[in-house]
């Protein structure tokens, strides 16, 4: 039987301003991929949310992202490389603290937002980055899509690349995500979402489904739903 990855952003509130159901969420993936309080997430929360992850045996990974609160880690910087490169280092070792006084660890990177499309085809940001990771601990390893200067990177380093699929994103014709500020691009529609899945897993490891969309939660289960349909079963990655 074929296994698939199923992963969501998670921990993304601050302070009383909360967003997303990570408990409904976290009973519905196998990985969580937690802000590390640069662009969402401050400590209470974090720390909250490492617990409730641990208990549910969900692996934990950081997700990364420049530092942009207000525009919740969706508008590019142009950050120099070695302070990128800091801040990535800085965020990993942050959650992982929580997370192992939790009883878990951090077990993989995923960069956020902006940052994840940037590294695509941004090479001085996308070697900041997975130097960063590289430093911090070799055996973690990255989530990216199939193709871009990041993964590329992350594997001459010596990195194990993690292929990502967006179950409620469209996608362009290069295999790149649809910017966030055009029509069509986050889809909503459980059935749409469902219809996408057999396609995707084919071409990734691990699918994600964003914590802080509107019916987050339906849209999981129709993921899982239809990964059950198709005879895949769930299982993280790591």
């Amino acid at each position: 039987m074929a296994r698939i990855d199923l992963n969501a952003d998670l921990g993304e509130g601050f302070g009383a301003w909360r967003l997303g159901d990570d408990e409904a969420m976290l009973d519905l993936v196998t990985s969580a991929n937690l802000a590390c309080g640069f662009h969402a997430g401050d400590p209470a929360t974090l720390h909250r949310t490492c617990h409730a992850a641990a208990a549910r045996d969900i692996r934990i990974g950081a997700q990364v992202g420049y530092r942009d609160l207000a525009g919740f880690g969706r508008r590019f910087i142009d950050i120099a490389a070695e302070d990128l490169y800091a801040d990535v280092a800085y965020q990993i070792g942050a959650l992982d603290a929580l997370a192992r006084i939790a009883g878990s660890s951090v077990t993989y990177v995923k960069p956020h937002g902006a940052l994840y499309n940037t590294i695509i085809q941004h090479e001085a940001q996308a070697d900041a980055v997975a130097r960063a990771v590289r430093d911090v601990n070799a055996d973690l390893p990255v989530l990216t899509l199939p193709r871009g200067v990041f993964g590329d990177r992350a594997r001459e380093l010596g990195l194990r690349v993690v292929t990502e699929a967006f179950a409620d994103r469209a996608y362009r014709e290069d295999g790149t995500l649809v910017p966030r500020g055009e029509p069509g691009a986050v889809l909503h529609d459980p059935a749409v979402v469902a219809a996408r899945i057999p396609a995707l897993s084919r071409t990734a490891e691990s699918i994600c489904v964003h914590g802080d969309s509107p019916g987050a939660v339906t849209l999981a289960r129709a993921v899982r739903d239809a990964l059950a349909a198709n005879d895949i079963e769930l299982a993280p990655f790591v």
